[in-house]
C-alpha cells in the first residue's frame, strides 16, 4: 500500500512539475484546468459543455487579468462548473477587488470565490511546497478505494487545500477526512457542489460505456 501511494505521488509530482516548468516567469498567471486531457472527459461529473466552458473561462480570465493588471499580480484561476476560485497574491486590496471584478465579467461565470492574499509573491520553495502538497492530496484521494478521485479538483495555496467538485455529502466528508490527514495540509476549504446519491447514480449510468449488443440469430429488417 505504501509503495502504491508513493508511486502515484511520484506520477502526480512529475506531471505537476512539468506543467510548472512550462510557465514563463514573466507571466505570473496559472489556469487550473485548461491543460486537462480529454481522457478525463468521460468520467468527469460535469457535462461536456460545462467542461469546455470552464476551460474557456480560465483562458479568458487569465488573459483579461493580464491585460488589466499586467505582471504585478500572481493569480491562479480555477473554474469548476462555472464557479471560479481565485488564489495567489496581489500587492494591495484595490487590486484584489479589481481582479474579482474583471473575472466576474467573463462570459459564463456564475460565481467567484476570491481567496487572493495581499502579500508579496511566494518564493520558489514555497510554491514548490504547495505543488508537492497537491500531489500528495491527489495520491491520497486516488488511493482511497471508496472515492472517485477525479471527481475532485484540488488546489493548494500557502498550505491551504481547496476542494472543488460535484459530490455527495458522504464523499465530501470522506474526502475532507483524507485531505486533513495528508502531510503538509494546514487547512481544508470545501467549495463543493453537493448532489444526492440518486443523482450520482444517474450520472454513473449516463457515463457508463454502451454495452455491445449480442449478435442476433437472424438479421432484423426495419
Amino acid at each position: 500500500m505504501k509503495y502504491s501511494v508513493m508511486k502515484r505521488l511520484a506520477l502526480f509530482v512529475c506531471a505537476t512539475a512539468a506543467v510548472a516548468g512550462g510557465l514563463t516567469a514573466c507571466v505570473p498567471l496559472a489556469m487550473g484546468g485548461a491543460a486537462a486531457g480529454t481522457a478525463l472527459v468521460v468520467t468527469d461529473r460535469r457535462t461536456s459543455g460545462a467542461q469546455l466552458e470552464d476551460e474557456g473561462i480560465e483562458l479568458r480570465a487569465a488573459s483579461r487579468i493580464r491585460s488589466n493588471l499586467g505582471t504585478r499580480v500572481r493569480v491562479n484561476v480555477t473554474s469548476y462548473n462555472r464557479q471560479v476560485l481565485l488564489t495567489g497574491e496581489v500587492p494591495n486590496a484595490q487590486d484584489k477587488q479589481l481582479v474579482e471584478q474583471v473575472v466576474s465579467r467573463v462570459e459564463n461565470v456564475v460565481s467567484v470565490v476570491n481567496e487572493l492574499a495581499v502579500l508579496d509573491s511566494p518564493s520558489l520553495m514555497e510554491r514548490s511546497s504547495d505543488l508537492l502538497v497537491t500531489g500528495r492530496v491527489k495520491a491520497m484521494l486516488l488511493d482511497a478505494r471508496d472515492l472517485q478521485s477525479n471527481a475532485f479538483k484540488v488546489v493548494t495555496e500557502r498550505g491551504t487545500t481547496y476542494l472543488m467538485g460535484r459530490v455527495t455529502q458522504r464523499e465530501a466528508d470522506r474526502a475532507t477526512e483524507v485531505v486533513r490527514a495528508t502531510p503538509g495540509v494546514q487547512k481544508v476549504i470545501r467549495l463543493l457542489e453537493i448532489i444526492s446519491e440518486e443523482e450520482l447514480a444517474r450520472i454513473r449510468v449516463g457515463a457508463a460505456p454502451a454495452q455491445p449488443q449480442a449478435a442476433a440469430a437472424k438479421p432484423s429488417s426495419n
